[in-house]
């Protein structure tokens, strides 16, 4: 959360690439103060350096992807962000049955390497370096993204007078995110993210086991059948996103999560009241694999796309900062209060989630725009028409 609430000014002063560079220093320190912790307080300090580098990258990266890609390959290329964290988290799953979690820590310093040696090789943000008048780095940069052969003149003076227009702005204060021409953005992607976390996906990752279990299903197995899953959905949503659009695969997804708490919930109910005893196995491992399924396809990707896509540049720092908060506040309420609701009332739990995905599908009707192959500045625009 610390992380969230600083990344949109440190993206707005040294840039995408300069952010994603200090996250990567920050959390290859946090690792290693991990791996080489001898006393409790060297590994909570490990953990707070890890910690805030991820609040900073889970902004600016989808930011930064959907700022340099093509109208028409957006949606995709802004899911892959999704679809390497759920490989990522796959991964360290594997490697992590096999190896002690001081090395598993060790590993961690490779990818942040690579991040931090890989940024050098690819340009910064043309609408970044735009709007800190950088203009001959701006139209190389927009020119090595779109290819040497391509014809960059529309975009290009489209960005500069989208940027002549914000110029004549006051400078943006956290009061002003709530202004009539930024408030639609701020509700729609704060709204979204709340809802991305508020209906259980952290109570369902991180206590598949303990779910499995509690329904006598076998855990191992169904921690193997729920990476796979959710790798291969998340590769799939990716491919669909801009063929479909943004709106259908958020209602879609919404609709199965809300299916997906139903099952488990009925399963704990069976177990608690002794009915249909030899079902409630099969619907908990239905249930969450359901679940994981339509959140990989839609919510889990969907509100990141959707925040990099309706703020306009002048905002994005403080706007973005602010859904960020939002993902690791909801992340942190589920997390924290899943075992208590559970100790309540295991079914009711799963009912309370589905009661949420259900706003969640109203929300998304009523409130989320098509974004699918518009430009950026079209998208805000619209929204402030």
């Amino acid at each position: 959360m610390l992380g969230a609430i600083t990344a949109g000014r440190i993206a707005d002063l040294l840039g995408r690439k300069g952010a994603m560079r200090l996250s990567s220093v920050i959390c290859s320190a946090g690792w290693l103060a991990i791996y080489l912790a001898k006393e409790p307080m060297v590994l909570y300090l490990g953990r707070v350096l890890s910690g805030y580098s991820i609040g900073i990258i889970s902004y600016v990266v989808p930011m930064f992807v959907g700022e340099i890609s093509p109208n028409k390959l957006r949606g995709a290329l802004s899911s892959t962000n999704q679809l390497s964290i759920v490989i990522g988290l796959s991964a360290v799953y594997v490697i992590g049955a096999f190896v002690g979690w001081r090395i598993l820590a060790l590993l961690g310093v490779v990818p942040c390497g690579l991040l931090f040696l890989g940024l050098f090789f690819i340009p910064e943000s043309p609408r970044w370096l735009a709007m800190n008048g950088e203009e001959e780095e701006f139209e190389a940069a927009l020119r090595k993204l779109r290819g040497k052969h391509a014809d960059i003149s529309y975009e290009r003076s489209t960005i500069q007078e989208y940027l002549t227009i914000l110029q004549t702005l006051p400078k943006v204060t956290f009061v002003n995110l709530f202004d009539r021409s930024n408030y639609r953005a701020v509700i729609i992607s704060v709204g979204l993210m709340a809802f991305q976390q508020f209906v259980g996906i952290n109570g369902i990752v991180f206590y598949s086991t303990e779910i499995f279990k509690s329904a006598g299903f076998n855990p191992s197995l169904g921690t193997i059948l729920f990476g796979i899953l959710q790798v291969g959905v998340t590769a799939g949503g990716a491919l669909l996103i801009d063929r479909t659009g943004r709106r259908p695969l958020l209602m879609m997804s919404a609709s199965g999560l809300l299916l997906g708490n139903l099952l488990i919930a009925f399963s704990f109910f069976f177990k608690a009241h002794s009915v249909a005893l030899t079902l409630v196995p099969n619907l908990a491992i239905l249930g969450v694999l359901v679940y994981i399924a339509f959140f990989s396809i839609g919510m889990g990707a969907g509100p990141w796309l959707i925040m990099s896509e309706v703020f306009p540049l002048h905002v994005k720092g403080l706007g973005g900062g602010l859904v960020t908060l939002m993902n690791w506040f909801g992340s942190w309420v589920i997390s924290y209060t899943f075992n208590f609701l559970m100790l309540w009332s295991s079914h009711g739990t799963f009912f309370l989630y589905a009661f949420v995905c259900l706003l969640a599908t109203i929300f998304i009707y009523k409130m989320i725009p098509e974004t699918k192959g518009r430009r950026l500045e079209e998208i805000h625009a619209s929204l402030n028409s």
